[in-house]
């Protein structure tokens, strides 16, 4: 959809806009759409407790029941409970590896529909169109799949052996973009579109309610503008409600050190693809540093472990700590992430080597451990080792880095290129002070794990700011098999709303006809 002429005047006020377009957008948009999901008269759900709740009320549609009283009980790997709800009644059972069919019936009632715009700065899918490698995603596939298309199923039908229960993001990437068209959602979404404001106004006609006015640019291509190259065409919209579905991939986090501007340390993995598909890594080179405990952590372990190329891997935690993802994950399910949690757990670093003196003449001791290929010789997993509880202190332009750890000890290692993997932040410059007054602390940055965005649980509407809504990756949900558990939050809330306004409206017109008919006989 191109915004060239949605400069909205006070009778185009849209009811919702949603600023993302990666699978939590898509998802609400389809809640949206009029795609509305009943208990099934022939589905069963495993869990007797919630089964016994959905037969209460048979005939009305999830979008109409009390989600939070369907919440109560319920347990799963989110401490959203609308999350796990919607992840138990889409995929039951799914944690133990069973294939229970979902006891929920999609009906398509277009009267049902809401209004809305869905801005995205590429293609539909969002982040997922800009991981070209070939890794796998860490989810099944059908933990990935969005309602009513079965993604297992979709890839049979692109590929001709499915050799595993897992895609790549390329794969993933194209689904979601298939699915938008699939639905028939893309008259809903409006992709090349950057926001640069969001903010609250009283917009003159619209009974003087409070509304949320979006700015922002709208990449054109050439043709469309008759022009000889690409442009930007500003755009403003306004809408009842605003949601903020724009994940966390914007921003890599750093670690603020010295030297981490050099051209030798990456954030990443992409860039670790990039310099291998350009033959620059190999056995022969030295290590590669990898910094962070987290899943592109463990993928980049894994693909230089894979071309023999030495690596070390520092970082903070222990290995037992029970906030490490790895110890989180089944194994059967995830074997390559339980192979380098092995790995980190087996293959500890032993200090060896003789102290220096750190750089100042004071501090520390230090072990020059320069090109440490003897550390890296014996042990289960030749070539790695793990520095665990350790921190960068810095990197120098002769590509050795400074570690230390918290015994104070500080480490020199020598490597061909350090990747600090270690998360990212959203881009909410469109927002007041970034967001920060939206978070669960607002004196601090909006971070995926730490500082998320602070919502009702079970509406997923701003505790801070009415009509701002907020799901996925900004809350706290990483994993799209529980994303759409927003979704589902957001949509019955929005129709809530809109059932009270009609009935508030109905009301209303009951007493402004009692009173005219008051003033005729006044008269």
């Amino acid at each position: 959809m191109d915004l060239q002429d949605k400069d909205i005047l006070p009778r185009e006020i849209l009811p919702v806009i949603v600023i993302g377009n990666g699978p939590s957008g898509i998802c609400l948009s389809y809640l949206l759409s009029g795609y509305t999901p009943y208990l099934s008269q022939d589905g069963t759900h495993p869990n007797p407790l919630l089964q016994g709740k959905l037969d209460q009320q048979p005939h009305l549609s999830l979008l109409e029941l009390d989600l939070e009283y369907l919440c109560e009980g319920l347990e799963g790997r989110s401490s959203n409970p609308m999350a796990v709800l919607f992840d138990s009644l889409l995929l039951p059972d799914s944690d133990f590896g069973l294939d229970h069919a979902s006891p929920l019936l999609w009906r398509y009632e277009p009267e049902r529909a809401t209004p809305h715009l869905v801005l995205g700065k590429g293609p539909p899918g969002g982040a997922w169109h800009a991981m070209e490698g070939s890794m796998l995603t860490l989810s099944l596939a059908n933990w990935m799949e969005l309602p009513g298309l079965k993604l297992k199923e979709w890839m049979r039908e692109k590929r001709r052996n499915v050799r595993n229960d897992r895609a790549t993001p390329a794969e993933i990437a194209s689904y979601y973009q298939h699915y938008v068209n699939q639905m028939g959602l893309e008259d809903s979404f409006a992709c090349g579109t950057t926001v640069t404001s969001i903010q609250r106004v009283n917009c003159e006609g619209a009974s003087g309610r409070p509304l949320w006015k979006v700015q922002g640019t709208q990449k054109r291509e050439a043709d469309e503008l008759g022009e000889g190259s690409p442009s930007e065409v500003p755009f403003t919209v306004c809408a009842d409600y605003v949601v903020l579905a724009t994940g966390t991939h914007d921003i890599p986090a750093r670690l603020g050190v010295e030297g981490e501007g050099l051209p030798f340390v990456c954030h990443s993995f992409w860039e670790l693809e990039a310099a291998i598909s350009r033959g620059q890594l190999d056995h022969t080179s030295d290590p590669v540093l990898v910094v962070g405990a987290g899943l592109t952590a463990a993928d980049a372990v894994l693909a230089a472990h894979h071309l023999n190329t030495p690596v070390y891997h520092a970082f903070r935690r222990s290995v037992t700590d029970p906030g490490l993802i790895f110890n989180q994950l089944p194994k059967l399910l995830y074997p390559e992430y339980h192979k380098v949690h092995q790995m980190m757990t087996q293959q500890q670093q032993q200090q060896h080597g003789q102290d220096l003196p750190s750089s100042g003449g004071t501090g520390a001791p230090m072990d020059q451990q320069e090109n440490n290929t003897a550390s890296m010789s014996s042990g289960s997993y030749p070539g790695y080792v793990s520095l665990p509880k350790h921190r960068v202190v810095a990197f120098k332009p002769d590509r050795k880095c400074v570690l230390e750890g918290e015994d104070g000890r500080r480490t020199v290692l020598q490597v061909s290129m350090a990747l600090v993997l270690i998360g990212a932040h959203p881009n909410l410059s469109f927002l007041p002070e970034n967001g920060r007054p939206l978070g669960l602390n607002p004196q601090e940055p909006i971070t995926c794990r730490r500082n998320p965005l602070e919502v009702d649980p079970y509406t997923y509407e701003s505790v801070s700011e009415g009509g701002l809504y907020a799901m996925g990756p900004l809350v706290g949900e990483n994993f799209v098999r529980f994303l759409k558990g927003g979704a589902l939050a957001i949509a019955s809330d929005l129709a809530k709303k809109q059932r009270a306004k009609e009935e508030n409206h109905t009301t209303l017109g009951g007493v402004d006809g009692q009173t005219e008919s008051a003033r005729v006989l006044d008269s």
